[in-house]
């Protein structure tokens, strides 16, 4: 988790930041998948929750390697006029640590109606009666408009930034959408 690269969305008339950054993270996660990294994270350095952003700016950070393996593919193919690539840094030692999690709304009570009938074998007048139209959970956190790869689904994946434990360790391991699967990341 030595060093970092920071991609910068420039202003565009024909296109809002958060689409264009929208549009950049959805190509990071395919290239992720295709060269099987697990070692680069993201971090989002103007993220903020109110009014909830995540700014213009993706951090890749990771190993040299990783890094160099990444940048080495023709992962920014069509975003070369829409973003500014920075030369790869040594993350400060002073940085703080941080966890950015994907964070899921229980948003839709119809599908909570459907799978508590499923599992637990009520009527839809008991599962309306039990699940009103309120239960459902809206979440004012920054996100990304994103699409399935698998499905062709559009969703929002809402990231949530925590402040990590003392004894949490540095990040080692990322999934496919270069969030940590077993600790903290440096954040500056």
């Amino acid at each position: 988790m030595g060093h970092y690269i920071d991609i910068r969305v420039r202003p565009d008339p024909e296109f809002p930041a958060s689409q264009l950054l929208a549009a950049l993270y959805a190509k990071l996660h395919r290239a992720l998948v295709g060269l099987a990294l697990d070692r680069v994270g993201v971090a989002f350095p103007g993220y903020a929750e109110g009014p909830p952003t995540l700014g213009q700016t993706m951090r890749l950070l990771g190993p040299t390697d990783a890094l160099d393996a990444l940048m080495a593919s023709d992962w920014l193919r069509g975003m070369h006029d829409h973003v500014a690539v920075a030369a790869m840094a040594p993350v400060p030692a002073t940085s703080e640590r941080r966890r950015l999690r994907r964070v899921q709304a229980k948003s839709s009570p119809e599908r909570l109606r459907r799978r508590q009938m499923r599992r637990h074998g009520w009527t839809e007048d008991e599962a309306k009666a039990k699940l009103p139209d309120g239960v459902a959970e809206w979440l004012d956190l920054p996100f990304l408009h994103l699409a399935s790869g698998s499905t062709g689904q559009r969703f929002r994946l809402f990231l949530r930034l925590d402040a990590a434990q003392p004894k949490e360790p540095v990040a080692t391991r990322f999934n496919a959408y270069g969030l940590a699967q077993d600790g903290a990341i440096p954040w500056f």
